[in-house]
């Protein structure tokens, strides 16, 4: 009998960086097909963290996590550059028909695998994670706020209820912007910030979307 595969679980980060907010219609549509496409393959999803875009129904960013085995792999399918053909809704007689959204996967890491991230250099603060509504406020301190003393680097992860992910998912966090932080090492603070945006090219989509209906061109 074969042994049975561990569960995985890793996040993806959808933004629309800079775009317009036909990229932010992108980023709603591209969360709900991961949520039904990680479905299909047996991963289950949680919308994390949803910033609201300029629009009625669009998102600037989104926090999806996945749980499930091969939740990895199916996450790095969508990592790149996603790519929305499609009349703009918004601007009628618009030219334009090529919207992109930036997927950067969030692979959490194990303890002492957390490649360039040492955790040496990261102090970490525990603290009660909000709820929705005070009679919901979670009273345990489950929250954790990390910062990376060399660099001055400060994020936070309540999402999860155990403190323990919360830190691994707080020094995924970390990973993340140290990693860009050396990418942007020659660009302004502001311009790095959206660095990620300014790499999309037409021909270098990941996967391609068409139609309101958001269907994948094969």
């Amino acid at each position: 009998m074969s042994e049975q595969r561990p569960s995985e679980t890793c996040w993806l980060q959808l933004s629309s960086g800079r775009g317009p907010a036909e990229c932010q219609i992108a980023v709603a549509k591209l969360s709900d097909e991961i949520g039904r496409a990680a479905t299909a393959c047996g991963i289950a999803t949680e919308l994390q963290e949803a910033v609201a875009g300029d629009e009625k129904g669009t998102l600037l960013s989104a926090l999806v996590k996945l749980d499930g085995i091969d939740a990895v792999r199916f996450a790095r399918s969508y990592a790149g550059t996603i790519q929305w053909i499609c009349p703009s809704s918004l601007r009628a007689g618009h030219k334009r028909k090529n919207w992109f959204v930036a997927v950067d996967l969030l692979d959490v890491p194990e303890a002492g695998a957390i490649g360039a991230l040492d955790p040496r250099d990261v102090s970490f603060e525990t603290m009660k994670a909000g709820g929705a509504g005070g009679q919901h406020v979670n009273k345990t301190e489950s929250a954790v706020r990390a910062t990376h003393r060399a660099y001055g680097l400060v994020v936070v992860a309540r999402e999860e209820r155990s403190q323990h992910m919360n830190k691994r998912l707080a020094l995924a966090r970390l990973a993340a912007l140290l990693r860009e932080r050396a990418l942007s090492k020659r660009s302004a603070a502001e311009q790095a910030r959206w660095q990620a945006h300014d790499r999309l090219e037409r021909g270098a989509a990941v996967r391609t979307f068409v139609g309101p209906e958001f269907r994948e061109k094969r």
